[in-house]
């Protein structure tokens, strides 16, 4: 089938019917633009993070990494600018009661940008539509420490969690042993009361994200956010998510934050449109100079040896975990007819895909293949994330496990009761190797190892 037939509602229905996500509270009617992950969206999800985190850390020497609070003292976001400034322009429609990003109106790359009572037309460009003036609307969600309501303090859940670097570079550049550039990486929960989500897990209240940041000499600054731009875009390419379908889009000068001296985009083509997956921002000296103002601590790099020092400029690519997963699934979604039956499946990369190989009874009520299969399924799941299933008829199985991803189908059959040899499934070509039972391990091993590209059309 055609790639462009892919469409969020079918992304939303696998998810669900799979155990992939479901809708938060739903059976209290649902919270909006919350959701639960399920077995299967918790292991991708932890995939996606592990190779984020070995491609930053693991296989580098000039990355650390950190695990900041969610709450943290209330004047960091003074001192960042989220107090005074962390807001959207909105408007409310008097008609259809939903409310939209007054920036998004007339930007065609926002197609979700639709009226409430006629889907087919923008905001806006109806007789019906009755929008009120733009006003500025706090994303931050705002609670309270302390026991008693008289003695306590207002704080902020983070809206990002590049602060909590920031705030450590400090810490971290005294115990490191690494001179700029050198860079700290984390991943965790952030926070954004948006008024406008939507479209599935792309846009929630409450989220993960991928952030590093990138401390530099000031005049290498120019250089190294080119370097990250690359790099960023190759880390995706190398997961699988087709070349045609990202692209990297620098900001204009009207975009770009106040403090950034050049951000750029690289975004995917979801069912939605050409949207932003990733970032990479030059952030300048501003945050550390903020919080150097602001909290009276020099957050300069000193050099022990020479004495030399100076105030590190940033590069930040900031990935979220959530529409990073969203990609994945919409680039790996498939439909094919196999024998005359139509099949879906989720062409994932292997070493993203939630579980790796599933050990198969051809019979499901034969016991000495049960036994051989369960065997085999105790060995590897010591190694590997696999998956046993000997419900139904085996045709059936195959599909569960292609529309979950999983890249490799191992059968015990009646074969194997003879010579303890099992087939082997590719989910992507389909076809099948024989061998023996004894070197599954070592055979699963080779292939998760081995270099993948997806066979899906660009």
């Amino acid at each position: 089938m055609s790639t462009d037939a892919v469409t969020m509602d079918k992304i939303v229905s696998l998810s669900k019917r799979r155990g992939f996500v479901f809708p938060s509270s739903e059976i209290y009617g649902g919270l909006g633009s919350s959701y639960d992950y399920g077995h299967y969206g918790v292991l991708l999800k932890d995939n996606v993070k592990a190779r984020w985190l070995e491609a930053m850390v693991r296989e580098r020497d000039d990355i650390v990494a950190l695990d900041s609070s969610i709450i943290l003292h209330p004047r960091v976001w003074e001192a960042s600018g989220h107090v005074s400034g962390f807001s959207d322009p909105l408007v409310d429609c008097r008609t259809c009661k939903q409310r939209f990003r007054a920036d998004h109106l007339a930007d065609p790359e926002h197609e979700e940008m639709r009226c409430g009572k006629r889907p087919s037309k923008r905001p806006g460009e109806t007789p019906d539509c009755d929008l009120t003036e733009p006003r500025q609307f706090n994303l931050m969600f705002q609670t309270r420490v302390g026991a008693l309501e008289e003695t306590g303090v207002d704080v902020y859940l983070r809206p990002e969690t590049a602060q909590g670097i920031f705030i450590n570079f400090k810490n971290v550049a005294q115990i490191a042993r690494r001179k700029p550039p050198f860079g700290i990486a984390q991943v965790g929960k952030a926070f954004r009361n948006e008024i406008t989500p939507g479209n599935f897990i792309f846009r929630t209240l409450e989220f993960e994200q991928m952030e590093m940041e990138y401390f530099v000499p000031p005049d290498e600054a120019e250089e190294w956010y080119r370097y990250w731009v690359d790099e960023r875009y190759r880390w995706h390419l190398r997961y699988g998510v087709r070349e045609s379908h990202l692209r990297v889009r620098p900001h204009e000068a009207d975009e770009l934050s106040h403090y950034s001296s050049g951000t750029s985009d690289i975004e995917y083509l979801f069912p939605i449109g050409w949207s932003e997956l990733e970032g990479i921002a030059n952030r300048g000296a501003f945050d550390l100079t903020q919080h150097t103002e602001a909290s009276g601590t020099k957050l300069e790099w000193v050099d022990a040896g020479t004495g030399e020092r100076f105030l590190p400029h940033v590069i930040e690519p900031a990935l979220g975990v959530n529409r990073s997963m969203l990609t994945f699934m919409v680039d790996a979604y498939d439909e094919e007819v196999v024998g005359e039956r139509e099949r879906t499946v989720l062409r994932l990369h292997p070493q993203l895909a939630p579980v790796k190989a599933a050990v198969l009874p051809l019979i499901g009520k034969d016991t000495a293949m049960v036994e051989k299969a369960r065997a085999l399924y105790e060995e590897l799941r010591r190694h590997v994330s696999v998956e046993y299933d000997d419900n139904g008829a085996i045709g059936r199985r195959y599909r569960r496990q292609d529309e979950i991803g999983t890249p490799f189908g191992l059968t015990i059959d009646e074969q194997t009761l003879e010579d303890d040899t099992i087939t082997v499934r590719d989910r992507d070509s389909l076809e099948q190797e024989r061998i023996s039972i004894g070197g599954a391990r070592t055979k699963v091993a080779e292939l998760l190892a081995d270099d993948w590209k997806t066979p899906k059309a660009s």
